[in-house]
């Protein structure tokens, strides 16, 4: 290995001349690491400013609905009678309510049993069957009908349970209903006799038409246990009526099937825990709609110290913020106060958010006048949601806006419907038959809406109405067709079954097969699938899907969603869009905030140039090594120059001096 010693041989300091050299050389470099010093404090300010805009775009969201500005609260004078909630639709005043009775749900005891676990019948298969329905006529004595008629509910489920070998035990009975959450619950209960263990069955469902029906397919003990008609078998006995609840309301008489009575009063939903009167009243909330107010002008006043903080120089202390006379904050804090303190134009009761109480100071932050909001809250709350708050009204009573986003213009916009939507259908051919028989006539094969499943039918002598209900509970009680969110409508006319798909449009439509179909429908049912609707919004064809008309792509409509219910083709009057200030500034921001916005296309393009420094600290690098080295190899050469010319110096020294000796 050499070892090097520079300097040795002429004294001089070589590392600390190399070494003052590269320090000169090396200036370049230092100014590209304080170039990228700044570009990270930049980038480093954008952060904060891209933080505290999105913050600032929270508290605008609080107020986009412009919900809070329309809250209504209820109270009850009585809890223990009912207790009550209101929407915004809901009507200030008091209301009186007089509860008689409140709803309950059936309650039915099978006979009792030595054990829970010990097996009942041979464990052969069988399917039990629940239906819902009302129970009227007859005589009720120690639980039991007599002379009553079980009219179906069609707008419940039926449900099924299949019990073997595998669960033909009180408490596997139990077990399986529970796990099949066909809306009756089972428990067992212990009544303290010789035979102490009864299952006990409950509809989940309070109301008259919650009442069980349950037929048993199978083995004949668990028949002989479960099987129930009110008008008929009956091997179970009710311990608890199925009922309405009744009540009055300002004196009108009102029934409820459940305890949570939502129509009585408009946008109010009561409970009723028990028979009673109380008062509810109604009144105005508007502390939602200030506080979201108060928010909003906070999250400014936050987003604009932030802005400041980055962007303005401290001549005091001779320092300036990163991001002092950038562009783009100034840009960005422009927009936002130019939208902040404009107008909403003609069309609004409330053009400005100084009309509410706000207005910038001179030192550029928003005030509250607290006063202001409030009256303007009392007295025209819709107008104060709908400053803030993007709206959609229809100036037909069958006409919704359901939806409009960001694209959408503000306008008035003409609606004409074209082609109304219509639901799938299936017509039967001649009257159906009303005797359903086990396992000969009681299969479905249902086609609805594109997805197909097989539906049992409960054996039984109907009337055609009381087949129509449970024919529709039977197809709504599938599960496949039920979690698809599917389901039926069943109306029969002179006996003749008609079959409708809840849902509207050309995906809408309806087939049956199995061993029922033909006794249900006849030989040759007519089947007439759903059409969409079809029209325009503001002179501009649009896109139609079930009931609902979406604006055109690329237009002034895009985005704009208007439903029509019902009514006649031709024209339907206007569709009035608002955007509020809420939403305007939720776009404003997203352009600052969004993936190709403001701050990005900033970010980007610092991000770049932090990058070509990089590439520019690598190249003066290398250049910085090469020149190193050559200053080595040049004060290499210097000292081995020096060396011999000190070895010269020293023999002609010694050759002098012996020539003067000798002289």
């Amino acid at each position: 290995m050499a070892i090097s010693a520079p300097g040795i041989g002429s004294n001089l300091d070589v590392n600390g001349i190399v070494s003052q050299l590269m320090t000169v050389e090396r200036a370049p470099l230092d100014r590209l690491d304080i170039q990228e010093a700044s570009y990270q404090a930049k980038l480093s300010a954008y952060g904060s400013v891209r933080s505290a805009l999105s913050s600032f775009r929270n508290a605008i969201d609080s107020l986009a609905s412009g919900s809070g500005f329309r809250t209504r609260t209820a109270s009850s004078s009585d809890s223990a009678v009912a207790t009550a909630s209101a929407s915004s639709l809901a009507t200030s005043g008091s209301y009186a309510i007089d509860v008689s009775k409140v709803a309950q749900a059936q309650a039915l005891a099978a006979a009792g049993q030595a054990s829970t676990t010990a097996t009942i019948g041979t464990g052969a298969s069988t399917e039990i069957t629940f239906e819902f329905g009302a129970i009227s006529g007859g005589t009720l004595t120690a639980g039991s009908y007599s002379g009553a008629t079980f009219t179906p509910n069609a707008e419940a489920l039926t449900g099924s349970v299949t019990i073997d070998s595998t669960n033909n035990s009180l408490a596997g009975i139990k077990d399986a209903i529970n796990a099949a959450n066909i809306g009756v619950r089972a428990s067992i209960v212990n009544d303290g006799g010789t035979s102490p263990y009864r299952l006990v069955l409950q509809s989940t469902s309070t109301g008259a038409k919650s009442s069980l029906k349950i037929s048993v397919s199978g083995d004949s003990e668990v028949s002989n246990l479960l099987s129930y008609d009110p008008a008929g078998t009956q091997n179970l006995t009710q311990t608890v009526e199925a009922q309405d609840a009744a009540l009055t309301v300002n004196g009108l008489s009102i029934q409820s099937a459940s305890n949570n009575v939502t129509e009585a009063i408009q946008g109010v939903n009561l409970s009723l825990l028990t028979a009673g009167t109380s008062t509810i009243s109604v009144s105005r909330d508007t502390s939602a709609g200030e506080q979201a107010v108060q928010g909003f002008v906070k999250a400014y006043n936050d987003l604009n110290t932030t802005l400041n903080g980055l962007s303005t120089a401290d001549p005091t202390a001779g320092t300036a913020a990163p991001l002092n006379g950038d562009s783009s904050v100034r840009s960005i804090q422009n927009q936002l106060r130019s939208a902040i303190g404009g107008s909403l134009g003609s069309g609004y009761a409330l053009k400005t958010l100084s009309d509410v109480g706000i207005a910038f100071q001179r030192d550029g932050t928003l005030l509250l006048d607290s006063t202001k909001l409030s009256s303007a809250i009392d007295n025209n709350p819709d107008a104060v949601a709908a400053l803030f708050a993007s709206s959609g009204n229809a100036s037909d009573s069958l006409v919704n806006v359901v939806g409009q986003t960001s694209a959408t213009q503000p306008g008035v916009y003409s609606l004409s419907v074209g082609t109304l939507a219509t639901r799938g259908t299936l017509t039967g051919s001649a009257a159906a038959n009303l005797t359903i028989t086990s396992s000969v006539n009681d299969s479905l094969s249902v086609a609805l809406d594109g997805v197909t499943a097989t539906v049992k039918l409960t054996a039984g002598t109907y009337t055609a109405s009381t087949l129509a209900a449970m024919l529709q509970s039977a197809i709504n009680g599938s599960s496949t067709l039920s979690s698809a969110g599917l389901g039926v409508a069943v109306s029969e006319n002179a006996g003749i079954l008609t079959l409708t798909s809840n849902q509207y449009g050309s995906a809408s439509s309806v087939g049956l097969g199995g061993t029922a179909a033909a006794g249900l429908l006849g030989a040759s049912p007519v089947a007439t699938d759903g059409v969409d609707i079809a029209g325009s919004i503001g002179g501009i064809e649009a896109f139609g899907s079930g009931q609902v008309l979406n604006g055109a792509s690329k237009s002034v409509t895009e985005g704009l969603r208007v439903e029509v219910t019902g009514g006649n083709t031709g024209s339907r009057g206007e569709i009035t869009v608002g955007n509020g200030f809420a939403a305007r500034l939720s776009t404003l921001v997203d352009q600052f905030i969004g993936s190709d916005g403001t701050i990005a296309s900033r970010t980007n393009g610092i991000n770049r140039s932090i990058q070509d420094l990089g590439r520019q600290r690598d190249t003066l690098t290398q250049r910085l090594s090469d020149t190193e080295q050559r200053y080595r190899d040049q004060f290499a050469s210097l000292d081995v120059l020096i060396s011999n010319m000190r070895q010269t110096s020293n023999f002609l020294t010694q050759q002098l001096g012996a020539l003067s000796s000798v002289g």
